[in-house]
This record gives structure tokens, C-alpha cells and sequence, in this order.
């Protein structure tokens, strides 16, 4: 073929690495960003004519109960975040000065809560709280009590859930950019006379403030979207937004008002954002390591503030430089918090195990004897075993369109290097950042304009969206050290994509492509926000029937109900720490 041949040839089409990431995208077009924009409208919308209005919007002017409630929320998890800082700040120090090991055995037990379902946490609390719970019931027998204290229905109860809920991904988030800190600036700052508090508040603290901030960040939104823990530890006057949401789809099928109310959450999601990546940048919620100074972002006079604080806090503290230890890890004081921290986090799940076996009719603690006769009813009841093999189905479907799609798109990033990476990056996570009760509520308006309410169908679309972000983050953290020149060395010897893919690239990720399914598997398994909208009355899965049941009565074959749950969860917990560290 002559040269002016090939010039005049039509150029081959190059199979970009982006177009990976297409079924994923598609996915969030359709069943996330497109719900979103149209539950928005209708907040601007007249139902009747469907002409623009701001009527609802000055409803919600109008009304003081609606600005209580959401006064109540804002109090709540920002409550919530402050102290899931302080308390699980200490703890994520503690496991980031251990060897990888004994880090790796002490974040299980951290996991173990994370993971567990928010129903089973919430009806462990119920029995601790109660005022014939397990506390009460111990300071009342031994006499330090002469009445029930008042744990539950109120805010104190409402708190404790929810710190107990949110503290384990506070540590989660804190941690990899504590292991990231170069522990050498500390001790150079120790030679040049710096004391230990000037060392920890001037030196260590800063480079690990991304991390904190990103944990607040990240406890608070979450915390925003909360509605099981303050519907059953809480009182009319915990009643968060999402309850509000609720009711009115639900109860008053007042859709545009809906809308409104969760117009208001996602705006102050988006705030709470632009504020943290105003000073941190959101490159710090993918773990990402600090800079070196460790400062913020934002203006000279607010850095010169900070500094003046962290100063005055190290003088605070200079004191107490004699009573602490040099190695946070040792055994003493701050060892003695962080074991009380740990037994905070899994003994209330724990609790739940003899109250599965008891021989008594209602929940009593300690059983007045033992029996199996709960877990046979749970696995002779129809109902139960229905939306057990329910979830399960759901599930496995979830874990695998989520695994695809999130290692495909985790694949496309990791081998671009498009000026798209950042947005597409953004969108990923987008699913895991918007409070769950907003998409499940966008989801619940489509899905049931196009009759996909009450099918398995809906579930795993609903599943999937929440899951994809777990898996695009678990693969693409493996994909960071994986070496491209085997690829290289495949494409030289003839091998074509998809062998590369199916011979060499899917095997090397294995550990961590079933991580990922695992994770998504669990999101599933748990998952009770889309569920309430999504599963209609006939296709119940397992947290909707314990949701069901939980407003009726607590008994025992609740308690059996979550010790299988809790089993299955930490199963897959062991068998994900024997694939991947």
C-alpha cells in the first residue's frame, strides 16, 4: 500500500481506557442523578399544572415545627461527629502505632460494629437502655440505683446509638493518613528540644488534621440522613429529618413537600463539602497523605489562628508531659482508654447472643435459662426464611453488578490519565456522600412510574447504587500497586485485552476483587433505607422484617434474627481479612 494510501485512510478507532467506566455512569444517570434532578423539580413544581412555584418553599418558611426539626438534626449529628472525634481520635492513635499484625486483628474488632446492621446495633441499645435493660437491671440489683434511670427516648439515648454507629468509620477514615505520617518529624522535633505536647499539637496533630476533618465530614453528613436509631431510642423531640421524609411519602404522600425537605439535606451535604475542600481538599477522603507541612488550604490569617491554638493547647496540656507515655501503643493510661474504647464498640452487639438462647418468653437479662426454641421458630416461620433468601438473592446480584461495574471503572481511572479522572472520581463516590434516605427517595418516584417497586429487580438497582462506591475503592486501592508492565511484556508476546484481562489482570486483583464483593455483599445484606421504599409489602427483605417487627414488640426471636445476621456478617468480615490486608 502506497504512503499517500495510508495518509488517506480512515484512522482506526482507539478503544479508550474511559469507555470502562460507561455502564457505571449509565447506571448513575439513570438511577441517580436523573431521580435526584427530578425530585428537585417537584419542590419547585405545582402538582396540579406543573407550573414553577415557591409554595412549598414557603411552607417551609411558614412552619416553626419543620425549623425545629431541622435544628434538632443539624444539633444532632453535628453532636454526634464532635464526639465520635474526641472519642475515636485516641483509639485511631492507638492502632496507628502498632505493628501491621496486631493493627490488622484490633481494626477487625473495629469492623465487626461497622459492618454490623444498624437495626441490630439499635435493638442491642434498646436492651442496654431500657429501663429494665441490662443497666438499669445491674444498678438497680446492686444498689447504686434506687430507680431507673431515664437512658432511652430522649436525646442522651439518641446520641449514644449514634456515636456508637458513627465511631467506627470515624476511626476507619482517621487512620490510613495516620499510618501515612513519617513518625522521624516528631522525634527530629524531640531533638531540638520540643517537648511532647509541642511535638503532638505542632507537629502530629496538623498532619493528621485532613483525616479528622475528613472523619467529621463524613460522620456528619451520614449523620444528617439518620432516622433508625432516633426512631427507636429517640422521642418526639429527637424526630431528625429523614423521619420527616419519611412520613411525608409515606403517610401523607406529599411528594413535593418531600422534596423540599430533602433539597435541604442535600444542601447541606454540599456545603458541609465545599467548606472541607475549601481548606483540605478532597483528596484526603480517599486517604490520600497530607502535605508535609500538613496546613490547610485557606488564608494566611486562619492558619496563623490555628497556629495560635494548637500553641495554646500545647501549653495546656505541657503538664502532662511526665504522666504520658513515649509509645501511645504501650500499656498504661492512654492503652487502658483505648481497650474500654474497643469494648464500647462490640460488647452491645455481644449482648444480643445470650438473649437469642433465653427459655423466657420476653427479653430478660440474664436469661433465666437457655433454650433454641427461638432460632427454631426464626427458621420454621415462612415469613422469616422469605425475606432471608430474599436477601440473599439480592445480595449476590448486588455484589456482582457492583463488582463489575466498580472494578471496571476503577480499572478505567487507573489507566487514564484524562482530565475527566477527577469528575468521574467524584461521581463514584457521589452514591456514598448524598444521605441514603434522599436517593431511596428518588428511587421510590422513578421506580415507581416504571413499575419497578416491590420486584427483586428494584432492590439490586437500589443495592447497587449504594455499593458501587465500596467496591470502585476497595479495587482501585489494589490497582495502586499493581505493575502495568506485565500487561506490557503480554501485548509484546500477542496476548489480545480481553486474555490480559481474564490471564493476568483478574488474577493479581483477586484478593481484592472479592474484598469488594464482599463489601458489597454486606451492603446489601444490611441495607434497610431502600428497602423501606423499594420493597413495597411483598418483596421484604430481612432488615425490612426486623424494621416491621421492631415497631411491634421486642422479643426474642428478634435477638435470634440478629445473631444470624451478625454470624453471617462476620464471616465474611474473616474471609475478607484472609484475602486482603
Amino acid at each position: 500500500m502506497s504512503a499517500s494510501a495510508v495518509v488517506s485512510a480512515p484512522r482506526r478507532f482507539q478503544f479508550g481506557p474511559l469507555w470502562l467506566v460507561l455502564p457505571a455512569l449509565a447506571l448513575l444517570a439513570v438511577f441517580f442523578i436523573f431521580p435526584l434532578g427530578r425530585l428537585f423539580v417537584l419542590g419547585v413544581q405545582d402538582p396540579g399544572t406543573g407550573a414553577l412555584t415557591t409554595e412549598h418553599y414557603a411552607r417551609l418558611a411558614d412552619t416553626p415545627v419543620y425549623w425545629r426539626i431541622l435544628g434538632i438534626t443539624f444539633r444532632i449529628a453535628f453532636l454526634t461527629a464532635a464526639f465520635c472525634l474526641l472519642l475515636g481520635y485516641p483509639l485511631a492513635l492507638w492502632l496507628s502505632k502498632m505493628d501491621s499484625r496486631r493493627q490488622s486483628l484490633m481494626t477487625l474488632l473495629v469492623l465487626l460494629p461497622f459492618w454490623t446492621s444498624y437495626l441490630v446495633k439499635t435493638f442491642a441499645w434498646m436492651i442496654l437502655l431500657g429501663n429494665r435493660g441490662v443497666l438499669n437491671s445491674l444498678l438497680t440489683d446492686t444498689g447504686l440505683l434506687e430507680r431507673p434511670m431515664r437512658l432511652m427516648y430522649n436525646e442522651l439515648g439518641v446520641i449514644i446509638g449514634m456515636v456508637h454507629a458513627m465511631m467506627p468509620l470515624a476511626v476507619l477514615t482517621m487512620l490510613p493518613v495516620m499510618n501515612s505520617i513519617d513518625n522521624r518529624l516528631s522525634l527530629a522535633a524531640g531533638t531540638m528540644g520540643a517537648s511532647r505536647s509541642q511535638r503532638f499539637w505542632l507537629i502530629y496533630f496538623p498532619l493528621s488534621a485532613p483525616g479528622v476533618a475528613a472523619a467529621g465530614l463524613l460522620t456528619f453528613i451520614t449523620s444528617l440522613g439518620f432516622f433508625i436509631v432516633p426512631a427507636f431510642l429517640g422521642g418526639r423531640g429527637q424526630t431528625m429529618l429523614a423521619q420527616t421524609i419519611i412520613t411525608q411519602v409515606q403517610e401523607l404522600v406529599n411528594w413535593s413537600f418531600a422534596a423540599v425537605l430533602a433539597s435541604l439535606m442535600v444542601a447541606a451535604t454540599l456545603v458541609a463539602i465545599w467548606i472541607y475542600n475549601k481548606f483540605f481538599g478532597l483528596s484526603a477522603l480517599s486517604g490520600q497523605a497530607p502535605k508535609v507541612d500538613g496546613t490547610p488550604r485557606g488564608s494566611a490569617a486562619l492558619r496563623a489562628c490555628g497556629q495560635r491554638v494548637l500553641k495554646d493547647l500545647a501549653w495546656l496540656s505541657s503538664p502532662f508531659d511526665r504522666f504520658a507515655s513515649q509509645d501511645p501503643s504501650a500499656k498504661g493510661g492512654f492503652s487502658i482508654y483505648a481497650l474500654v474504647a474497643v469494648i464500647f464498640l462490640v460488647a452491645p452487639i455481644l449482648v444480643v447472643f445470650p438473649l437469642a438462647f433465653t427459655s423466657a418468653s420476653s427479653l430478660q437479662f440474664p436469661p433465666p435459662g437457655y433454650s433454641l426454641r427461638w432460632f427454631e421458630q426464626y427458621f420454621s416461620s415462612p415469613v422469616w426464611l422469605a425475606a432471608t433468601l430474599r436477601s440473599f438473592g439480592v445480595a449476590f446480584a448486588t455484589a456482582f453488578c457492583a463488582t463489575v461495574l466498580g472494578g471496571l471503572a476503577a480499572l478505567a481511572l487507573a489507566r487514564s490519565q484524562s482530565r475527566w479522572n477527577g469528575p468521574i472520581f467524584a461521581l463514584m463516590l457521589a452514591p456514598m456522600v448524598v444521605p441514603r434516605i434522599v436517593i431511596a427517595v428518588g428511587l421510590f418516584y422513578l421506580m415507581a412510574q416504571i413499575g419497578l417497586v416491590a420486584t427483586n429487580t428494584g432492590l439490586v438497582i437500589g443495592h447497587t447504587l449504594l455499593a458501587i462506591p465500596y467496591c470502585f475503592i476497595t479495587i482501585g486501592a489494589v490497582l495502586k500497586s499493581y505493575d502495568w508492565r506485565l500487561n506490557q511484556a503480554a501485548e509484546t508476546l500477542g496476548a489480545g485485552r480481553l486474555t490480559i484481562l481474564r490471564r493476568i489482570t483478574l488474577p493479581l486483583l483477586r484478593g481484592g476483587v472479592i474484598s469488594a464483593a464482599l463489601f458489597a455483599f454486606v451492603t446489601s445484606f444490611d441495607e434497610l433505607t431502600v428497602a423501606i421504599f423499594i420493597s413495597g409489602g411483598l418483596k421484604t427483605t430481612l432488615p425490612k422484617q426486623m424494621w416491621d417487627d421492631m415497631f411491634l414488640q421486642l422479643n426474642p426471636t428478634l435477638a435470634a434474627v440478629s445473631v444470624v445476621v451478625l454470624l453471617i456478617v462476620t464471616v465474611i468480615l474473616l474471609a475478607t481479612r484472609k484475602l486482603q490486608k
